[in-house]
């Protein structure tokens, strides 16, 4: 499974928006959004120039891609699903990125991060409806539940993931026992639901891959 193996603060800058990718880290002073930096590669004191529509619509689609950590093929086959299903493109894309099972344990609080949530998957330590899977980019399905394997329940970093569940709880369409560390995928979330991702369009990520 091809991924992005390069500077992830970067990616950041590059957007001039806090994509969250290190987890606790974009909400410490370390950050290095908080300092304000220029995008990578540019000149700090150059005037940024206007943006085609084009490269508004490329921009929306990075941030999307890059916030659910997936190469640019991949995203590009979850978005044709969307246009295959019924109903909006924009809101099935969101739904479908919702469902993947790497976001599904970030967003329990069994990780602080995709990218974290995507190791853990890979190194077995994630069950659904008691069944070890491996892949980050199975699709959950609804009333489906998730946890922890037994043996890696004492793992420090899904402890240390698990308190930001104390202060902000999880999102409306989960569930989540944090004492046994399992969860449950209630529903399929709407997109006025995911209210966490900023103001992406995906109105214009659908116009990029019509033309």
């Amino acid at each position: 499974m091809a991924r992005y193996t390069g500077p992830v603060c970067r990616m950041c800058r590059v957007e001039q928006k806090k994509l969250m990718l290190k987890g606790n880290r974009c909400k410490s002073d370390k950050c290095p959004m908080n300092k304000k930096r220029a995008a990578p590669g540019k000149d700090p004191k150059s005037r940024p120039g206007k943006r085609s529509d084009y490269g508004v619509q490329l921009r929306e689609k990075q941030k999307l891609k890059r916030i659910y950590g997936m190469m640019e093929k991949q995203f590009r086959l979850f978005f044709d699903r969307a246009q295959r299903m019924s109903g909006i493109a924009g809101e099935n894309l969101f739904i479908l990125l919702e469902r993947r099972l790497d976001n599904v344990v970030y967003r329990l609080r069994f990780a602080s991060s995709r990218s974290q949530a995507r190791q853990l998957v890979l190194h077995g330590h994630i069950l659904v409806n008691g069944k070890k899977i491996t892949i980050p980019s199975y699709l959950v399905k609804t009333e489906s539940e998730i946890s922890v394997v037994e043996n890696s329940k004492n793992l420090t970093v899904i402890k240390d993931a698990l308190r930001e569940y104390g202060k902000s709880g999880v999102m409306p369409w989960l569930s989540l026992d944090p004492d046994a560390m399992k969860g449950k995928f209630l529903a399929a979330p709407r997109r006025s639901d995911i209210t966490d991702l900023g103001d992406i369009k995906e109105q214009m990520i659908i116009e990029l891959y019509s033309k």
